[in-house]
């Protein structure tokens, strides 16, 4: 029985440990501040890439995305990495609720025509999969950007 509350204590402790160290381990602002444009997809699935025929035109002023941007980033918690709205490029760290995983969003909007074409590129720094999360967030930053009301889904 002490066996099983030895195995329990390590295993907590374990985790915690690993929390702290996954919500307080320095990220590469430079490395991680890219052009959706210019991102080779990477091998694992846990991404999502929203670049040319898949980025999104929208019916709105690049100054109009900045501020729908911030607002959608400001309510998923997220906290800006690199760049600045004014250029039309950021890159925002959006952490998971319980262990505090990081999870990038690169966003580049620039003016086109009668509008602003939006890109986006959505990936977690650790692990294989990440379960759909990075797409949901996607499309629902490019439906705020749209100035569609949108919600966070806890992820």
């Amino acid at each position: 029985m002490r066996i099983l509350l030895y195995i329990l204590i390590a295993i907590v402790v374990l985790a915690v440990a690993a929390a702290v160290y996954f919500r307080f381990a320095p990220l590469d602002a430079e490395a991680l501040h890219v052009d959706p444009a210019e991102v080779t997809p990477p091998t694992n699935p846990n991404f999502a890439l929203m670049v040319g025929t898949s980025g999104h035109f929208i019916q709105a002023t690049p100054e109009e995305i900045a501020t729908r941007i911030a607002a959608v980033a400001e309510a998923d918690g997220a906290t800006l990495l690199s760049g600045s709205p004014e250029d039309g490029h950021v890159t925002y760290v959006v952490r998971s609720r319980m262990m505090g995983f990081p999870d990038i969003m690169s966003l580049r909007w620039q003016s086109q025509d009668n509008g602003t074409q939006l890109e986006i590129f959505a990936r977690s720094v650790y692990g294989y999969s990440d379960m759909g999360v990075n797409t949901r967030r996607a499309h629902r930053w490019s439906q705020a950007a749209r100035g569609a009301t949108v919600f966070s889904d806890g992820d």
